[in-house]
């Protein structure tokens, strides 16, 4: 099942407001009471999905389980339509190579697109740290999914994890996902960039598919609320790797990110506060 692209446009964040301004705004009855309806029937839904994924899963190969597993994915999707009112945008499409796999690289504003681009770019492992996968009914679904499993707190062994297992997903035509930044950042705001999906690429030669949105204005991180609007979500063309260093190929890529960033950014905090 493959996600809708819609093009309807949805209001914009003012530049005046910081990240903190814009999780601040007020929430109106309507919102609050179909943010938590969201809540309460992806719940259920993964509830009685998880089991049926432990039954058939071991009758699949892995690309017919990746699509079983995702249809939840695509639930929450229409949900979050036609619930919450929020509308997807995608730009650069066609840039999505078909014939490789490659690094996908995206910024992190909320698990909205840990979602979607389950459903955009498939098959995909993604890199994630290893408590996601201790959470009943979702993470146990997930670890069907072969993603990469880290412990943040293990340093160089985490970097060595990423390079072994991404290489065999990269080497079975399965794309890998990586969010630099590493957590979610506010809405209208970028971290810094680490190194890790950069190296992966250069020492596989893999290209580097750099992805930006703006999911935190609507989807906002550690927040029950989902609030109307569009989330535009911008695919740049791959990046090559070859001949690179891993620290230059995460600054091209930051870079593009910064400069393709679709909506407004936070103002930078004032000196002092």
């Amino acid at each position: 099942m493959q996600p809708r692209t819609v093009t309807k446009p949805g209001p914009t964040p003012t530049a005046a407001g910081a990240g903190s301004a814009r999780s601040a705004r007020p929430t109106s009855l309507s919102i609050r009471l179909r943010s938590l309806a969201l809540f309460v029937l992806t719940t259920l839904l993964v509830m009685v999905h998880a089991p049926l994924v432990f039954l058939v899963a071991p009758f699949m190969s892995f690309e017919q389980r990746y699509r079983f597993v995702n249809l939840w994915s695509a639930v929450v999707m229409w949900l979050l339509k036609y619930l919450n009112g929020v509308h997807i945008e995608v730009q650069g499409r066609e840039h999505i190579p078909r014939d490789r796999a490659v690094v996908v690289m995206a910024n992190h504003q909320s698990p909205w697109e840990t979602f979607y681009l389950q459903l955009l770019i498939s098959p995909q492992a993604t890199i994630l740290k290893k408590e996601l996968l201790w959470i009943p009914f979702f993470g146990w679904g997930l670890a069907m999914l072969k993603p990469i499993a880290i412990d943040r707190s293990a340093g160089a062994q985490a970097l060595k994890t990423i390079a072994k297992v991404g290489a065999e997903r990269l080497n079975e035509g399965i794309s890998v996902m990586i969010f630099p930044e590493g957590t979610r950042q506010p809405p209208g705001t970028l971290g810094h960039f680490n190194a890790g999906g950069a190296m992966l690429a250069t020492r596989t030669g893999a290209d580097v598919l750099p992805v930006v949105h703006n999911s935190g204005d609507c989807w906002p991180a550690r927040s029950l609320m989902r609030y109307p609007g569009s989330i535009r979500l911008v695919i740049g063309e791959p990046i090559p790797s070859r001949g690179k260093s891993a620290k230059a190929l995460t600054a091209e890529v930051e870079r593009w990110i910064t400069a393709h960033y679709p909506g407004e950014r936070a103002a930078p905090a004032a000196d002092g506060q």
